[in-house]
């Protein structure tokens, strides 16, 4: 048994194992952008640490430890690699929603092992199960999916022919990946197409509706007593595309401040001693903290009503949608601000400054962390309080 299977591990002790880690993951930064996946190192770094298994439920080599857990992680990993952050936000959201699942299924996602990894998409558009013997047939390609190289399954969503659209648990046997990621931000990811051309056959048990999920009744939230099992779905899920950007942009504000020191002016005065760059750094150091407090705040708020099992209100989730969209939209502002005072040093391949820029943009650009769509349906439920 190696130290990170140890009994009796805290959050602590895991954000000090994340924390050793950044430093690596910086280093490896570049090496991740250019194989445009994460390398096998980083992958085996993940597992030997014992992060992997953060979300995972107790009964699979999980700590007792919440979601919460896994977001703080997320965000110190981030500060190192915004690829790698996104990966493993991505890969421990999935092992906290195989919990959800009924326990055959469960059994048979983490039968290999407790650090198994998956990835997944998430859009049922255009896939359809067909009934068969012994469950359903799938066929289809799904884009989008990030960590797919060092993935063992993959949650493939599709539309039930009775319970509407949801998420299948298909292993890595059944489908081929399409290497076809070539973007210019969170290059690492390996976001590829995920391909099965001839169908394959899904078991009842591994398929979880969707409108289970939204209303945090799911067969394995009734056998787990985590709080966030019992609350929304989307109010907790869009948390793994926020935290990763948080780390990136609290990367990006250390890497600025790290290299401020050696930088002047080209009357050779220091450009940590101009006051106009003064302000710009103290604004985007707010907007970072003002960013990590709003997700905290709110997520301690989702899990006060987990563990109440209290259901949300519409304005409730509309509030943290439109948080959730809010805090990215922080984690751009503050990371770009400071970019663009970087100078032309700050667009060179080895200056982690510019990736966090391209990464931390890229990864806003998800759906699910639209400004306006977000805000929009807040402010709708707000005024309709009004005329009630």
């Amino acid at each position: 048994m190696t130290e990170a299977l140890a009994p009796g591990i805290t959050t602590v002790d895991l954000l000090r194992r994340a924390e050793d880690l950044v430093p690596v993951l910086a280093s490896r930064a570049q090496e991740t952008e250019c194989l445009r996946r994460i390398p096998d190192e980083t992958v085996l770094d993940l597992r030997q640490s014992g992060l992997i298994r953060i979300a995972n439920p107790e009964t699979f080599g999980g700590y007792g430890l919440d979601y919460d857990t896994v977001l703080e992680v997320v965000a110190m990993l981030g500060r190192g690699c915004g690829s790698t952050a996104w990966c493993y936000s991505v890969w421990a959201s999935h092992n906290w929603l195989v919990g959800m699942y009924p326990m055959q299924a469960q059994e048979d996602y983490f039968a290999s092992s407790a650090d198994v990894l998956s990835s997944s998409s998430f859009g049922p558009a255009g896939h359809y199960l067909e009934f068969a013997d012994g469950g359903f047939q799938l066929a289809g390609r799904w884009s989008f999916s990030s960590g797919a190289d060092a993935a063992d399954w993959a949650m493939i969503a599709a539309n039930h022919p009775e319970q509407g659209p949801g998420l299948c648990l298909v292993p890595r046997s059944e489908y081929r990946i399409e290497d076809n990621w070539f973007v210019s931000g969170l290059k690492g990811t390996g976001s590829k197409d995920l391909v099965i051309e001839s169908p394959t056959l899904v078991p009842p048990h591994r398929f979880l509706a969707y409108a289970r999920m939204v209303a945090g009744d799911t067969p394995g939230g009734q056998i787990h007593g985590r709080a966030t099992y019992h609350v929304s779905m989307y109010t907790v899920l869009s948390y793994t595309l926020v935290w990763p950007l948080i780390g990136m942009a609290d990367g990006a504000l250390r890497d600025f401040e790290q290299r401020l020191s050696s930088r002047s002016t080209i009357t050779g005065q220091s450009l940590a001693e101009s006051p106009s760059i003064q302000v710009l750094l103290a604004e985007s150091a707010i907007e970072v903290a003002s960013a990590y407090a709003l997700a905290r705040q709110d997520l301690a708020f989702l899990l006060d009503r987990g563990r109440r099992v209290e259901p949300l209100t519409d304005l409730e989730i509309a509030r943290t949608r439109a948080n959730q969209a809010y805090v990215a939209r922080l984690a751009v502002r503050g990371t770009n601000r400071l970019f663009e005072v970087s100078g032309g040093h700050g667009l060179f391949e080895t200056v982690a400054i510019q990736r966090f820029h391209r990464d931390v943009n890229a990864g806003s650009h998800q759906g699910a962390l639209t400004w306006h769509t977000n805000a929009e349906e807040y402010a709708r439920r707000r005024l309709a309080l009004l005329t009630t």
